[in-house]
């Protein structure tokens, strides 16, 4: 059994700046996301390489979380277009509509919703995939068991390939976000500390609260390593704030178990109803497996 765990946040926002005209219902609704969105599923369902037996879909709605309320600067909906905001709602009712279980997240991200679910049920399948290329999930990979897998590069990142990656372990993946910043979730870093520093800082130490004040101390080769210190003696409280909020949550209360999870198929009265409402004709043969 393999569990896929998808970043439908992501795929929304990747539908909706993907090339190609805009698309619209009968009623006039922007909707080429939220059918980009089908779509991509519907493809994973068939993929024969990825296999999955078992699915769930994670979005953020609102795109505000707790995190908004400790940190000013972290992301928010400002700047989303609003013919993306106004179909975070219906995507989830899309998703839905092909049989596949939603997660909508509010107080919690979708990012932790993932995070969750990776923890809980990995000891129950052969592998979880979580289908992400943001950079906060890769500190839930473990082995080779619960991987991360970007669909667009067609690239899968096990724990190795995380080291490989980020020069740190999955468990240093919020250590390294809270040094050098992560510009997609608002994150500033400590001015001055680039990847490759904090990457063999992070190597050797672990965590920010085990890197010595004092350089002298660093037994790894650091570049500007007198500046640096600095830099992170004035910053550290920072750092440790920055880091607490990337660190992902993992007891989300989700609303189903991994039996609820499995691809039974489509359920094709559902599916053909949403796809006469906005008006995605061709869909309707898309589908291979249908439950009644």
């Amino acid at each position: 059994m393999r569990l896929h765990l998808v970043d439908g946040t992501y795929e929304l926002f990747r539908a909706h700046h993907a090339p190609g005209p805009a698309r619209r219902a009968p009623d006039g609704r922007d909707v080429k996301a939220t059918v980009g969105v089908v779509s991509s599923l519907l493809a994973l369902l068939d993929d024969a390489e990825e296999a999955p037996t078992h699915l769930a879909v994670a979005f953020d709605r609102p795109i505000e979380s707790f995190r908004n309320q400790r940190f000013a600067g972290y992301k928010d909906s400002r700047g989303v277009p609003e013919a993306l905001l106004d179909q975070l709602e219906p995507v989830e009712q899309a998703v839905a509509s092909i049989g596949v279980a939603v997660w909508s997240m509010d107080t919690f991200e979708a990012d932790d919703a993932l995070a969750t679910a990776a923890v809980r049920f990995v000891d129950r399948v052969e592998q979880v995939r979580v289908l992400t290329p943001d950079k906060d999930l890769a500190q839930v990979v473990s082995g080779e068991r619960i991987v991360q897998v970007d669909r667009m590069r067609s690239t899968v990142r096990d724990e190795a390939g995380v080291r490989d990656r980020f020069g740190v372990p999955p468990a240093s993946i919020p250590d390294l976000l809270a040094l050098v910043g992560d510009a997609a979730d608002g994150l500033p870093g400590v001015p001055g500390i680039g990847a490759r520093s904090a990457a063999a800082l992070l190597g050797r130490h672990g965590h920010l609260e085990a890197i010595p004040e004092d350089p002298a101390d660093w037994d790894v080769p650091v570049r500007g390593a007198a500046r640096l210190a600095a830099q992170l003696a004035t910053h550290r409280q920072q750092a440790l704030r920055y880091r607490e909020l990337a660190r992902l949550v993992t007891e989300v209360p989700l609303p189903h178990d991994l039996d609820e999870l499995a691809c039974s198929g489509v359920p094709r009265e559902r599916f053909e109803a949403w796809c006469d409402e906005v008006g995605a004709g061709r869909l309707r043969r898309r589908p291979r497996r249908w439950v009644a």
